[in-house]
């Protein structure tokens, strides 16, 4: 199956709402075998209607984006954070102060990496740019190679990983790079926040992307689940992401910042139980999720598809690995531990050194000899 690698946000906390149409249904040419498939598909229908909110502009993908992305320029107040009921009739908050130690250089080397702005354009001030859901979007046993610390009370991740286009098999399946924030208890009230990539997007209920409310954008460069270009190459000119998650010491809102200083947006900390205090565990790597039959293991890929032994230019890698302390100062990872639940099928290595500080490479190509 064909891959997007995009740039995919997540906030782990699932917030449900009853969506009631407030617009006629969209209708087609579909033949439908029961009512209980007319009736889903309404539903679908009328949730892209909510979704998809009234653009100023929209830049047409088949003609600026070869991945097939529409990107909608819809107000910032008009932005689906704001359907939240604890976050009804806000507006987005300004910048807030950067951790101490934070290096920032001027992002307009990078400001391209999406395919959507290759015409060098973008959405209007006071508007943010949203990729428009599609009915795919809303249709759809884990495995994980990861670097994490916990123990201690974190209030930010930083990290830079390589971008590729793992082949994933199916459009129930997944693979994606990223960061993870941590608080709670699994099983009980967890609560996560998590940025990275991502090839294809979720296709389960959650709050991935812009989906649901709850992320507020404030950035009107970079439309938040559209195709990142370029990708690394197996042997070949490897790309990389900076992404920094942390919480700002004045309001407790933890933002997301891409590159070498792109403000995207913040989670607000009234959405969370634990996490609107601090983070107790933070995960930096990479996550499959398998939908094969009991006893076979999917052959979706992690990364560049290849093991973490082939190092540099072959394998995917994290580097600079970096947390956010109590006096909101970015500090090198100390004690990093590595894991993966499936070493035949994707594995990991770490290091460190004085250029990439502390780093590891990860990934796999899912079922081969050692990974039935």
């Amino acid at each position: 199956m064909a891959s997007r690698c995009r740039i995919a946000i997540s906030v782990g906390l699932l917030f449900l709402s009853a969506v009631s149409p407030a617009f006629p249904f969209l209708e087609a040419n579909i033949t439908f075998g029961s009512s209980k498939e007319i009736r889903k598909y309404r539903r679908i229908q009328s949730r892209l209607i909510w979704l998809n909110k009234p653009s100023l502009r929209t830049f047409q993908a088949c003609s600026i984006s070869p991945d097939g992305d529409i990107i909608d320029c819809v107000p910032s107040h008009l932005q689906p954070a704001f359907d939240h009921p604890l976050l009804k009739g806000q507006t987005p908050l300004d910048p807030p102060e950067r951790p101490r130690g934070h290096w920032r250089t001027d992002f307009a080397e990078e400001e391209s990496f999406q395919l959507w702005r290759i015409t060098g354009e973008f959405c209007p001030e006071e508007t943010i740019p949203i990729r428009r859901t599609r009915e795919e979007d809303i249709l759809r046993a884990n495995s994980h190679a990861v670097g994490y610390v916990s123990g201690d009370q974190y209030f930010g991740a930083k990290g830079s990983l390589n971008v590729w286009a793992p082949n994933v098999k199916s459009s129930s399946e997944f693979s994606l790079s990223q960061i993870w924030v941590i608080s709670g208890s699994f099983g009980e009230d967890l609560n996560t926040i998590e940025a990275g990539w991502q090839t294809d997007a979720y296709q389960a209920t959650g709050c991935y992307n812009l989906l649901c409310s709850g992320f507020v954008q404030t950035n009107n460069r970079i439309a938040i689940g559209a195709a990142i270009r370029p990708t690394s190459a197996y042997a070949g000119g490897q790309y990389d992401i900076s992404v920094l998650i942390w919480k700002d010491p004045n309001h407790g809102n933890w933002w997301l910042e891409l590159g070498a200083g792109e403000l995207v947006g913040y989670w607000p900390s009234l959405l969370f139980s634990h996490l609107a205090d601090h983070a107790s565990m933070l995960q930096f790597g990479g996550e499959v999720v398998n939908t094969e039959p009991s006893g076979f293991h999917t052959s979706t890929e992690m990364g560049s598809g290849h093991f973490a032994g082939e190092g540099f230019g072959r394998a995917s890698y994290f580097r600079n690995l970096q947390l956010v302390d109590w006096d909101n100062s970015l500090v090198p990872v100390a004690g990093l531990r590595l894991l993966a639940d499936r070493p035949g099928c994707y594995d990991i290595q770490g290091g460190v050194n004085g250029v990439w500080g502390n780093y590891f490479y990860y990934g796999g190509p899912g079922r081969n000899t050692r990974c039935p």
